[in-house]
């Protein structure tokens, strides 16, 4: 049985694996039956639910860049506890316009002899969708340049 940081040596692999879009090294601290599990709220863009196994994994991030234009996580704090190692970060997301947020993350990380049998992401898919649909603060600028522009011109012609 690993001891507790083994754990989070692990999980710590498993980011800078992430980091270095290394597919292969994140392979290995994952269970081959790993539960790859995102909110259900994210299923209309194919990256919701379960995905069971490294084929569900591979199947989920080769879904990312059809949906999004970039990605980097950022984990701040780990958190161990038993079996289970809870990551809390941020992730800068770009979407495919070129709009990049800064949204939270919590990952819950559940071990079983050395490797990840588990993996659950927790962020809110609100802020999500409204990225991915080009919804969040561009649009909104854009929106009040226009409206601010629209008023400007009829306070001119009114005067």
């Amino acid at each position: 049985m690993p001891r507790h940081t083994d754990n989070l040596e692990v999980i710590h692999a498993a980011y800078r694996a992430f980091h270095a879009r290394d597919l292969g090294g994140l392979l290995e601290v994952l269970d081959p039956g790993i539960e790859w599990v995102h909110p259900l709220g994210m299923a209309e863009f194919g990256l919701g639910g379960t995905k069971s196994g490294h084929a569900g994994v591979k199947q989920f991030l080769a879904r990312v860049p059809l949906v999004l234009g970039g990605m980097r996580l950022e984990p701040r704090e780990f958190i161990e506890s038993g079996d289970r190692v809870v990551v809390f970060g941020v992730r800068q997301v770009t979407s495919v316009t070129g709009h990049t947020e800064t949204l939270d993350f919590i990952h819950s990380w559940t071990m079983r002899d050395g490797r990840a049998v588990r993996m659950e992401d927790v962020f809110d898919t609100v802020l999500f969708h409204r990225l991915i649909r080009a919804e969040g603060p561009a649009t909104d600028e854009l929106v009040d340049d226009l409206t601010d522009s629209l008023a400007d011109s009829l306070v001119g012609s009114a005067a």
